[in-house]
């Protein structure tokens, strides 16, 4: 039995005005116009990076080319991969992080499409660190939906251990939940409250700064170069310090 979420498609262009190709035609030129060091491919999660301020901060230091679509599935990932969107490229890391948008399919199914991108990613560059992200607890409160990732994310974990050139960096869950009260339960997916302001997405500051300071560090430690932030503080308003790249 097929399995959709690891097949690929495009996205069906039901407003008939071909957007979600256009942006895919215009990563093709992008790509083949630049020379990126990193490449973040996925959903908005990795689209909307680029409008938080620690993008220009801790990325574009790095050369990175975002490659994130919002509303993308991991088939409609699959299919930009295997159409050409690695093609013309030599990144020495890639992230990839999708599959919140996998509504309906379960989490078994959501895996699989995920291992297929990275078998597409694999093939298209043997040569680069694949990063692959794991998927974020989702809801104000506990429900399905975090069991449900929290289960593709074992499963990614398990099947990723023997993985050449692969990292599975999956971002603890309790840096999204409000801290629980002295002496009490620890804090899980299956009683953690998220804060509204972390909700729907991810907030351009400090939801992003919980993703973005783990993935940094994967991505220099596959880099082999060490970047400098002096502070990622959100706490007065304004970003210090600069990025420097050194390499050993």
């Amino acid at each position: 039995m097929s399995i959709r979420a690891a097949e690929p498609h495009p996205v069906v262009d039901d407003h008939g005005d071909g957007r979600w190709m256009s942006v895919h035609t215009h990563f093709l030129r992008d790509a083949k116009e630049k020379e990126p060091e990193v490449v973040l491919i996925g959903d908005s999660l990795i689209r909307n990076m680029v409008w938080s301020p620690l993008w220009k901060q801790m990325f574009e230091p790095l050369h990175c080319l975002n490659l994130g679509v919002g509303g993308d599935r991991t088939e409609n990932v699959l299919w930009r991969v295997l159409n050409g969107e690695l093609d013309q490229i030599e990144p020495k890391v890639i992230a990839l992080m999708v599959g919140t948008n996998n509504h309906g399919d379960t989490a078994e199914q959501v895996t699989a499409g995920i291992m297929a991108i990275v078998k597409a990613i694999l093939d298209k560059q043997p040569a680069s660190n694949l990063i692959v992200l794991g998927l974020l607890p989702r809801g104000e409160n506990p429900n399905p939906l975090r069991e449900k990732h929290a289960a593709v994310n074992k499963q990614l974990s398990d099947q990723l251990a023997d993985t050449p050139m692969t990292t599975f960096l999956n971002v603890d869950d309790s840096e999204f939940f409000l801290p629980g009260p002295k002496g009490g339960d620890p804090v899980t997916a299956t009683n953690g409250v998220i804060p509204r302001e972390l909700m729907y997405h991810l907030s351009m500051d400090d939801g992003y700064q919980k993703l973005c300071e783990p993935l940094l560090e994967e991505i220099q430690n596959c880099l082999g170069t060490f970047v400098k932030v002096e502070s990622t503080s959100f706490d007065t308003g304004s970003l210090s310090g600069d990025a420097a790249e050194n390499k050993p």
